[in-house]
């Protein structure tokens, strides 16, 4: 048997609710229309022949709707005739009629009320901002609830923002009461709704996206970004005579840099980066930690030979595709059949393969790249580029060309 019970009613009423229904039309004010809903009763047969407990499953349907002595729900009957018993009626329909009713059906009374009050108070204290609002409230109504503690910073944060357009000063900086920046911080997905709809065009990156990009979509100062490297030349340096050439910069800073330097190396691997041999009119940059694009603006870059060293494995190969975006004249280093298949003792396991086309690599890297994604050698085999043999790595680099595919003198630099 499959009747709907008067728990099954109560729970097509907390869909209602988890779905924001209930709370919508309370935004701009209006009542709830009537809501039936879904009832499924015994079929004409189950009337006749299983009377008894059809009499059963209606007095638990009318006891649901009147808990109390207050009506929670409207049962619509219809009539049938017996053969035994004559005319009947049995319950046909049931109906919502009134917002009141679907509350107190789930216990959610308390919850509309604070919603209800959210809305008339930020109607009421808010009114140059409500239009702009109006439609996130509708849409989220249960987001809002959820936020009701933090609402009234919320809106004081979107209400400075309209009258500071792009601050160009740091959250640190912004001064209202009850608002740090770690409270902005952790609520920088709803805020981007908010001021999105609140803010004109002029006052928005539309290029900044997501929530790593708050600060600079509405103007304001971001943590900058810094590069490090190291120079493997002696004969270059930055940092007085004896000092490890090992540095960090701003974004900023390395874009102006134009370092005397005809080879640029990149590794994700701290160690690799530390352990990375002298090399003349050569440097190395510690890629972990950013996105390639942060080396973007470093126009110099591009007149330079440009290496990549990742481990061999389809994510090591899906950042090399990623890195040749910026920078087209990148060549990998150390990620070639010859270096995997000698370094097979120190063979590891790729948990989650990348799948896709890689539309950037050689038709050397991408013959490597489909036989790791095609499970050629062994299923999900990668090698990690710290298990490569140093000497190996000294070989290699013994072997390129000093300018090796770039003509660029280092003399005319000093």
């Amino acid at each position: 048997m499959s009747w709907t019970t008067p728990a099954d009613l109560r729970a097509q009423v907390q869909k209602l609710w988890d779905k924001g229904d209930l709370l919508r039309p309370c935004v701009q004010g209006e009542a709830m229309p009537p809501r039936r809903l879904r009832l499924v009763g015994p079929t004409s047969t189950e009337l006749s022949e299983r009377f008894d407990a059809v009499r059963a499953w209606m007095a638990d349907l009318r006891q649901g709707a009147t808990p109390h002595s207050t009506p929670r729900y409207r049962i619509v009957l219809r009539e049938f005739r017996h053969r035994v018993l004559g005319a009947n009626a049995v319950p046909d329909e049931v109906w919502l009629d009134t917002l009141d009713d679907a509350l107190a059906l789930i216990g959610k009374q308390k919850d509309a009320k604070r919603f209800a009050s959210l809305v008339h108070a930020t109607r009421e204290q808010y009114p140059v901002l409500w239009p702009a609002l109006l439609p996130w409230l509708e849409k989220r109504p249960l987001q809002v609830l959820a936020l009701v503690d933090a609402w009234p910073r919320l809106l004081a944060v979107v209400c400075w923002l309209q009258d500071h357009p792009r601050p160009g000063i740091y959250l640190r900086q912004v001064d209202l009461a009850g608002v740090d920046s770690k409270f902005i911080e952790a609520n920088r997905g709803v805020l981007s709704e908010l001021l999105d709809l609140a803010l004109p065009m002029d006052a928005i990156d539309a290029s900044a996206t997501g929530t790593s990009q708050f600060c600079r979509r509405y103007g304001f100062k971001d943590k900058p970004l810094r590069i490090r490297f190291r120079l493997l030349d002696p004969q270059i340096t930055l940092l007085p005579a004896g000092c490890e050439q090992d540095m960090g910069v701003t974004q900023a800073a390395f874009e102006q840099l134009d370092l005397p330097v005809n080879r640029v190396f990149i590794t994700e691997n701290e160690v690799n980066f530390l352990a990375f041999p002298p090399l003349p009119g050569s440097m190395v940059i510690f890629g972990a930690g950013y996105g390639f694009e942060v080396l973007a603006g470093a126009r110099w870059l591009h007149q330079r030979d440009v290496f990549y060293w990742g481990d061999i494995d389809t994510h090591g190969f899906a950042i090399l595709d990623q890195l040749r975006a910026q920078f087209p004249q990148v060549q990998s280093l150390l990620m070639d059949k010859a270096t995997l298949l000698a370094h097979a003792t120190q063979w590891g396991e790729e948990p989650q393969p990348v799948l896709r086309d890689l539309p950037r690599l050689t038709v050397e890297e991408r013959a490597v790249f489909d036989a790791l994604r095609d499970n050629r050698l062994r299923v999900g085999l990668r090698l990690e580029q710290e298990r490569i043999g140093f000497d190996w790595l000294q070989k290699n680099l013994a072997a390129l060309a000093p300018g090796d595919g770039a003509a660029f003198d280092i003399e005319d630099k000093k």
